[in-house]
């Protein structure tokens, strides 16, 4: 496949990614939403690191400030920072067990919604409810098979 139709996947990924982020659900529903973003970020790193890159984690991070109406920078940092840690560990983590990549994501999951409520409460006094962290429950649950679809989706369009 070429290099622009590899491109035209991986950024339709990215683009589901953002609806996925924004999408409206019920209220009962939107503490379980998985952190999509990060996941996509995570895969496409790990999976290609010489093509993903910091500088796509920041601009995906600015885009999703942007739609969720947040304070600028602060996913564009954190996704930034994990495009970066990923990206400088990526030889051993291809080497981990399905469980250890899961419970890898957990923990960068749990310190972005850390990290993010941190910032968020510096700025403004806003109070932390328990269902804040279900997402990073759900993203582990789904991580898997996130991983093995997203896989799927590269061989079957041979992005390289």
């Amino acid at each position: 496949m070429s290099l622009l139709n590899s491109y035209r996947v991986i950024y339709f990924t990215f683009f589901v990614g953002l609806i996925g982020a924004i999408y409206p659900l019920p209220i009962v529903l939107n503490a379980f939403r998985p952190d999509w973003m990060v996941l996509i970020i995570f895969y496409w790193v790990l999976a290609l690191p010489h093509r993903i890159s910091v500088v796509h984690g920041f601009f995906l991070g600015l885009i999703l400030d942007i739609l969720l109406g947040s304070t600028m920078g602060m996913h564009a940092l954190l996704f930034a920072l994990l495009a970066y840690f990923v990206s400088i560990g990526y030889q051993r983590i291809r080497y981990f067990t399905i469980v250890q990549t899961t419970l890898l994501v957990g923990v960068f999951i749990l310190v972005t919604k850390l990290a993010l409520y941190w910032l968020a409460s510096s700025l403004q006094e806003i109070v932390l409810h328990k269902h804040y962290f279900w997402s990073i429950v759900t993203s582990m649950l789904i991580w898997p098979w996130f991983f093995l679809f997203m896989r799927y989706i590269r061989q079957r369009f041979k992005v390289a």
